[in-house]
């Protein structure tokens, strides 16, 4: 079966993700509850494959990711 992706842009607001940061399918709005595979595209950008097992449709998300300083 052939899968159709489009990539979201998204932020992350808190340091962690929240049950409402999870993304919803942009076609029949079902809720995402953990991604497909994700990957490192540089030392600060991480991508995530999300498929909807509702109604199939696939999109990539992309996450910066910031460093925290410890002292």
């Amino acid at each position: 079966m052939p899968a159709i992706a489009e990539i979201l842009s998204t932020t992350m607001p808190h340091s962690a993700p929240r049950e409402s940061d999870l993304p919803t399918c942009p076609v029949c709005a079902d809720s995402m509850i953990a991604a497909e595979a994700s990957a490192y595209l540089s030392d600060s950008i991480i991508s995530y494959l999300w498929s909807c097992d509702t109604c199939g449709y696939g999109f990539v998300t992309k996450h910066l990711v910031q460093r925290i300083a410890c002292n």
